[in-house]
């Protein structure tokens, strides 16, 4: 599968150390990650279908949570793409992969700020 991506949007990014007095009463968080596709154009005569990938996420840490959304559109070359269910396990993978990067980058860097020290670098598996 051939991708032309356009850049990562960071439509949301929250940092927000643990209240663990809250949680008490509140319920404590999970983290939990959720890509979904929206399906923005199929053209049949260039034979290109273009999907906007979407990641909800939250990171639940002992001393902080992050959460957000971040998207990235992408230009699928030589195939078109009815339903977003068509995608292999694989080919999720890849299309969410510059989108968990970025959460990566942005987490170290705010990290890094807030405790002032090395960053927090956060380590994804299948």
């Amino acid at each position: 599968m051939k991708v032309v991506r356009e850049k990562e949007f960071v439509n949301q990014y929250h940092y927000n150390a643990r209240n663990l007095e809250w949680e008490k009463d509140n319920g404590t968080p999970k983290t939990n990650f959720e890509v979904t596709f929206q399906l923005v154009k199929k053209d049949e005569k260039q034979k290109e279908t273009t999907v906007v990938a979407v990641l909800q996420f939250m990171v639940v840490r002992d001393d902080f949570v992050i959460n957000g959304v971040i998207s990235q559109m992408n230009h699928i070359k030589g195939r078109i793409v009815n339903e977003p269910s068509e995608f292999s396990q694989p080919e999720v993978e890849g299309l969410a992969a510059p989108l968990l990067d970025m959460v990566q980058r942005l987490t170290y860097e705010v990290t890094e700020i807030a405790f002032d020290q090395p960053g927090v670098q956060l380590e994804f598996k299948n």
